[in-house]
């Protein structure tokens, strides 16, 4: 594919600074650091600008924080000025790390998420004997900020662009050269396009055609168990040689077992939750409970995250569970 470039004008155009900030600020409008970053917006959008023109941005102003569900992680959060920063870069580049993803991979991309994964991968389990589950050991922590750089080389040609996804990948580092901070916009895109090269290895090279990816999460199926078994050996292969990353399980089935996957599990002919899920889902609704008992929460507010929840369980066969806990 041509490198694309001439994109720094549209990056550090007025408008789309001005986009970005709008992008950036929605559901956080009543954060102190929006409202003060609004009541001098033009002069704040006119420094990033200046910074994206002259390649230098200010990046790494980090607030750090952990979330246990639905597994512990640590998130990096940025900065509201570097998150419109982020936004003003993807506005542009968006369509460009696109065209690097197959069909198949479904997080962080509109008009996908998880229940059209979901709903590929149960077409693939109804239709195939067995599957192959990969799981990458601590993924955002281990990519290579070498392997990812070259990677955006042969993307864009720009050395302005370059030079500011080298300042925003060295921002923050788990370990000596690698590690993408999880909060980041940029990170999501970087870290989906580290592995479309193991997609189209997986897709074309070894001809797999049952594979979904979601973000470091992939499954592969097939009819026969022996052509798993060397997939998967070449796909442990390919990412050890080529991305430098090390798997943390790859689980072989029948998928006549179940397959666990995004907190669903999944049959040739139902969908269940798996257990981590129920437990989350019961104490969450717990949760709930107490918010709106100790009236922290309206009726209204009760309702809108009560109904996230049981639309979450509706995905799967679980009705019974679901009232037995709400009602009981």
């Amino acid at each position: 594919m041509k490198r694309a470039g001439k994109l720094i004008q549209m990056i550090s155009h007025f408008d789309n600074l001005q986009l970005a900030y709008y992008k950036a600020k929605k559901g956080k409008e009543a954060k102190i650091e929006v409202i003060n970053y609004a009541n001098n917006l033009n002069d704040n959008l006119k420094k990033i600008q200046k910074e994206i023109e002259t390649g230098n941005v200010n990046v790494g102003n980090y607030h750090f924080f952990t979330i246990y569900e639905p597994k512990e992680r640590k998130i990096v959060a940025a900065s509201f000025s570097e998150r419109v920063l982020h936004h003003a870069i993807m506005n542009i580049c968006h369509p460009y790390f696109e065209k690097k993803l197959i069909y198949d991979t479904y997080a962080t991309r509109k008009g996908k998420g998880t229940y059209k994964a979901l709903d590929r991968a149960k077409i693939f389990t109804k239709n195939n004997k067995y599957f192959v589950k990969f799981d990458v050991r601590k993924y955002f922590d281990s990519i290579d900020h070498t392997i990812l750089y070259e990677m955006l080389e042969r993307m864009f040609k720009d050395r302005t662009l370059l030079s500011i996804f080298k300042q925003i990948i060295h921002s923050n580092q788990t370990s000596t050269n690698k590690g993408l901070p999880i909060g980041n916009l940029t990170s999501q895109y970087f870290a989906n396009r580290y592995l479309a090269d193991l997609d189209r290895y997986i897709k074309h090279t070894l001809r797999i055609k049952a594979y979904v990816r979601y973000m470091d999460d992939f499954v592969i199926w097939h009819n026969s168990k022996d052509i798993l078994l060397q997939a998967s050996k070449e796909i442990e292969n390919f990412l050890i040689e080529q991305l430098n990353l090390v798997l943390k399980y790859k689980q072989l089935n029948k998928t006549y077992f179940g397959l666990s996957f995004l907190s669903y599990r999944l049959f040739p002919n139902k969908i269940t939750l798996t257990q981590k899920a129920k437990k989350r889902f019961k104490t969450k609704i717990k949760y709930n409970d107490n918010q709106l008992k100790k009236q922290e929460w309206t009726q209204e507010q009760f309702a809108e995250h009560t109904r996230a929840l049981t639309a979450f369980t509706a995905y799967a066969y679980s009705k019974k569970f679901r009232n037995s806990i709400i009602n009981g």
